[in-house]
């Protein structure tokens, strides 16, 4: 398999019985933009089991970091989530994707609006300095069903905030609004219904969307990408692609599996 490396996992975390994440070594041939996605997999009877997964870690480290769901009986994730420290995976050196910040239209305010496992590319612009420069403002929307599901919670709260080289661009442009639906939390309800009351903006202190200023990346499941679609194009946003920059892109290859 020549388009795929294998490498070894460095690292294994359970956030909850549904949900972890996990480190790997990378291969110095590896190159890819933050927002990036790649086939990911395990040899099962001996044969490829692939699967496309955003990166969540940025380009610069010397680690690969991914976040996934187990899926009851899913062909890929019920073997996946029994990884351990020095296990092989199959990591695919063709990275491509949407969630790219140069196919959007240069703007004022970047929203990031995921659901679930759809935050992980994010994390990986989130630590892009570059991103920091090319807008005043970042919003980082995070939406899930329980509480325990809030990936990276803490990180974006309270380690990014600290970092060495990038705490002084978060703590000034970066805004995390994570909100639940199923559980008491101090935002509550689903991503669309949060931007459609306008509730979003009001928590936030800032206008509703405006194609003018606002930029938006989208990552989730397929009915929040298209129910984000129709509103974004009924207030005028266009859609970028990877030929040409827009108001707003999606990343429809991203597979929850």
């Amino acid at each position: 398999m020549s388009n795929m490396n294998e490498e070894r996992v460095l690292s294994v975390h359970h956030w909850t019985d549904r949900l972890f994440s996990f480190t790997t070594t990378r291969s110095p041939s590896l190159r890819f933009s933050n927002g990036h996605f790649t086939m990911i997999g395990l040899r099962i009877n001996d044969k490829p089991l692939l699967r496309a997964y955003s990166i969540a870690s940025a380009n610069y480290e010397d680690h690969l970091e991914f976040l996934s769901i187990k899926v009851e009986g899913g062909p890929l994730t019920s073997h996946l989530k029994n990884i351990k420290v020095g296990d092989a995976v199959i990591v695919g050196h063709k990275p491509t994707g949407t969630l790219v910040v140069d196919y959007l239209l240069p703007g004022k305010r970047l929203y990031m609006l995921s659901t679930g496992t759809g935050l992980a590319p994010f994390m990986s612009i989130v630590r892009d300095p570059e991103i920091y420069d090319k807008f005043d403002e970042i919003v980082l929307v995070h939406g899930v069903r329980q509480v325990d599901e809030l990936a990276y919670h803490d990180m974006l709260l309270e380690h990014l905030p600290s970092h060495e080289l990038l705490g002084e661009m978060v703590t000034s442009k970066l805004r995390y609004y994570p909100t639940v639906t199923r559980e008491s939390f101090r935002n509550t309800g689903r991503v669309t219904d949060l931007i459609e009351s306008g509730k979003l903006f009001t928590d936030l202190g800032v206008p509703p969307f405006d194609p003018a200023v606002d930029r938006v990346m989208i990552c989730g499941s397929s009915e929040m990408l298209r129910d984000l679609k129709v509103i974004l194009e009924t207030r005028g946003f266009k859609e970028g692609n990877t030929s040409t920059p827009g108001d707003f892109v999606i990343e429809r290859a991203f597979a929850e599996k």
